[in-house]
This record gives C-alpha cells, structure tokens and sequence, in this order.
C-alpha cells in the first residue's frame, strides 16, 4: 500500500466516523482528553529521550519545561472547560422578528489536518490535537523529518490510546508533506516558516480548506531606558537561550538605549555564564537540530563579519568552543560534530558536544545583513540602539508584524502606548517565552507571523463551526410585511424604524 493509499484510506475513516458521530458529548470530548493526558503521562519518560535523540543533545529539563507539562495543563485546561464552551450562547431577536428565538451552537468541523514543526514536536502537536478533541474533531498529525524520532515515539503513544478513525499520526515518511496539505480537510492546522506557510496556504486554497497559520518572524525585546538593565538582561537571555534560540517566539533582537548598550552586553554575558558555566559537554545545553540550520547560523555571522558587525562569543569556561571566522567553521567541538553511534537504521546520533554554538552578540549590524533579514532560529543576538522612544516603535513598524515582542518598562503610560501603537501576534511586557503556555490568552500571529489562534476558548472557536440559528415560534408576525407592498402596516414600519 504506497503512503498516498493510506493517507487516503485514514483521511475517509475518518470522515465516515464522523458523520456517524457529529455531535460528541461534553463526556466524550472530556473521556478523550483524559485519554490523551495519560497517554502523555505515561510516555513522557520515552518522549523526552526521543527528543534528545532527535536533537543530538535536548535539554530534559527543557523538554519537560517546554513540551510535557504545557502540553498536559492544556489537555487539563480545556477538559475543565469544555462543557461550558460548548452551551449554545443566546442572542437577541431584533424586535421586527419576534416572537422567535435567536442563538449560537458550537459544531465540530470534521476532520482536522495538523502539520507539526521541529523545535517543539510533542507540543505543537499535542496542543492543536487536544483543541481539535475538545471542539469534538478527529484528527491526523504529520509530524516533521527531522523529529523521527520523536515522531515513533508519538505515534506509538496514539495508537495505544486511540483508534484510527479517530486520531492517527504520521511519521514524514508516510507520504509527502504536499499530499497531506492538499487533501480536502474541514480545517488544516500549520506551525513553521512564513516561507513555507505560504505554499501550504496555496496548497489549501484549492479545495477552499481554512487555514490556521502560526509561522513565525523577527521578534523584538525592546527595553526602555528606566527599566533596570540587569533585570532585562537576565530575562532575555532566558529567552533567548531556551532550547538554543529555536523557538518561535524566542527574541531575535534586542533594541536597547544608546547610551545603554555595553551594560546590557556585559550584563547579558554575565546572565549567560550564570545559566551556562559549561557549554560543550553540558547536557542541559542544547544542540542545533541538524547539520542546515548549524551551517545556515555560521553563514549569519561569517555574513555579518563580513560586513562590519562586531562578534561577542559568550564561552565561559574557555573550551575549545567559538566560532573560527577566517574560514566560516565554528571551531573546536563543532568541526567533527562530536562522536556518532549507529542505530540499526544508520541513523546518527551524536553526543552531548554536538553542533552547539557559543551564545553570540552581534553588535553594529545593517539592514543588508542576512542576520536582519531571515529569522534567526539559533543563539545570536543583534543588539541594536536607538535614541527616543518613538525610533525604536518606527523601527518595529516598518518591518513585517513578529509574532511576539517583548517590551520592559514599569511604567504603565508607557506600556500601554507601546501596545497601542504596534502590531504582533502578543505581546509580553517585562518578560520573555511565558505568555505562550497561558492557557487562557489566545496565541497566533499576524500578517507574516500567522493568521488564526487556539489555546483555551479561542483554539475551541478555531476547531468549531459557530452556526447561527433562529427559531421561529407557531405565530408568524411575518406575514404582517408580506406584499403586496405600501399597506399601512408597511408605511408605520418604516416611520417607526426609519423616522
């Protein structure tokens, strides 16, 4: 049976299961939701050493912090809630109607397509699916080539827990991304790049599919000048760092008040030597995902030093670990990729010291570095000034709306003009990373960052049909307008709603 033929045979499984079963109880959504968080409960231990598999070196901590326990509170959140989400909501009959009565009820779309990146694979995968399960949808998961990983481990997880025609999982290869993106979904769930977020809206648009897109972007941590620089420094480089910079939302570069810039660099280096003594051999140091992203982040700097930018390696404990600039290679570790043990599959899995890059400052950048230009994705950090205010708003708003900024001020005019007169997915103010596990804030992007939103009751309104209905009662007050027209009744209709 060729990939295609399965994808094909799951994809009417579930349609047919559905249309037996449109409606799913509060019970039952709520009966899959636990299913689902004890599935994650009792798969964690494997999914964590999956991902460090996958990684070459993951985090646990990271891993638990960022996948396993936001991915069970959401499970959790929505299973608490569900019940009232799903109540028809009551509106109002506009009086020339009446008597009748007016309402909203909340249907599952069907079958829900969900593509999953590969800096997050457990959450970004977990989290649409437990939206999707509480709205009453069933669902198939593609999950990403560079997570496989993560992806058996995933799928073995469902299939003990849920049947097919309900909710399947497929690994990258069980057929093409370009199939699975253009079936005739009820509703087509993407997390990844912008770039690749257009062809899957493309791909989509040809059956008419509605599309949510949490892509991602440039995110901006702009600090004001009365903010305290330590404590600015500390929180974005927490952000920064988490999982080696490949999060979506992970700031991509630091707007900072001239006169402010090299404290903020020796704080931020200071915050990072704290957090990370060790780098090279430090397993709760993470590694880039895989040889392109490693080679396409020391492209970023060569291109930088290239061009002018000044290069700050944060290496703490002076290893044989930065980056070698004369010829492009990072040095010590990263030239060899550490050593490499053979599965069975031939599948390479490094140690702990591969494909890590020092944390790195990028100071005096331009526009025509690719550093400014493509989202990072990785440890560097441009840090760019600014004299007033109102420059460091414009050099937000004349670039496409990130997903996330990050602005630190304690004072509240200040912060709510700031929100006033920008534009991105959220916004988080004296922080970085922690507004994306709100379970009750809604998240998604805007413009190139995405369109759509779940978590909480904006993911449940994104995987249901809210269908207007009106209920007319046995007296039909519409007759009195039926033609023919210019009755009194009609003339005393129009005075009393027109004047």
């Amino acid at each position: 049976m060729s990939d295609t033929v399965a994808l094909d045979n799951i994809f009417e499984a579930q349609q047919s299961a559905f249309y037996k079963k449109p409606m799913p109880s509060a019970d039952e959504r709520m009966d899959n939701l636990h299913r689902l968080e004890q599935g994650m409960l009792k798969y964690r231990t494997k999914l964590i050493a999956a991902a460090n598999m996958d990684f070459g070196c993951r985090s646990e901590d990271e891993t638990m912090l960022a996948e396993i326990i936001p991915s069970v509170e959401d499970i959790r959140y929505i299973r608490k809630n569900v019940k009232k989400w799903m109540k028809p909501s009551h509106r109002k009959t506009g009086i020339l109607f009446k008597p009748a009565k007016a309402m909203v009820i909340y249907q599952p779309l069907g079958v829900v397509g969900i593509i999953t990146p590969w800096n997050y694979p457990i959450y970004l995968s977990m989290g649409p699916l437990a939206g999707a399960l509480g709205a009453g949808n069933r669902a198939i998961i593609r999950m990403s080539k560079n997570t496989p990983e993560t992806a058996k481990t995933l799928q073995t997880m469902i299939r003990e827990f849920f049947h097919e025609d309900h909710v399947a999982l497929m690994t990258a290869n069980e057929g093409s991304g370009s199939a699975f993106a253009t079936k005739k979904w009820d509703h087509l769930f993407f997390t990844g790049s912008t770039s690749v977020g257009r062809q899957i809206m493309k791909a989509a648009s040809s059956n008419l599919t509605p599309v949510t897109l949490e892509l991602g972007g440039k995110s901006p941590a702009i600090i004001s000048a009365k903010f305290p620089m330590k404590d600015a420094a500390e929180r974005i480089a927490f952000g920064k760092i988490f999982n080696m910079g490949q999060t979506c939302v992970a700031p991509d570069y630091v707007l900072c008040p001239r006169a402010q810039v090299n404290e903020f660099v020796r704080l931020f280096k200071g915050s990072i030597e704290k957090m990370y003594p060790t780098m090279k051999n430090n397993p709760q140091y993470t590694s880039i995902i895989n040889e392109q992203e490693y080679s396409r982040l020391q492209q970023m700097v060569v291109d930088a030093k290239s061009k002018g930018a000044q290069i700050i390696s944060i290496n703490p404990s002076n290893e044989s670990f930065s980056f070698n600039l004369a010829d492009g290679l990072p040095g010590g570790v990263d030239q060899n990729r550490g050593d490499i043990v053979n599965t069975a599959k031939n599948r390479a899995i490094q140690s702990v010291n591969t494909r890590k890059i020092p944390v790195t400052l990028l100071l005096n950048v331009t526009d025509q570095m690719l550093v400014m230009q493509d989202e990072v994705f990785g440890p560097l950090l441009s840090v760019i000034p600014y004299d007033k205010p109102e420059d460091a708003i414009n050099f937000v708003n004349s670039r496409p709306r990130p997903l996330a900024i990050y602005y630190f001020d304690y004072d509240n005019t200040q912060v709510n003009y700031f929100l006033t007169h920008t534009h991105s997915g959220g916004v988080l103010v004296n922080d970085t990373l922690v507004h994306v596990p709100q379970d009750d804030l809604p998240f998604g992007g805007i413009g190139d960052s995405g369109m759509g939103q779940y978590h909480g009751y904006e993911g449940f309104l994104t995987f249901s049909k809210a269908k207007g209905v009106l209920i007319k009662h046995k007296f039909n007050s519409g007759k009195f307008v039926y033609p023919p027209y210019g009755s009194k009744i009609h003339q005393l209709l129009y005075k009393m709603f027109l004047g």
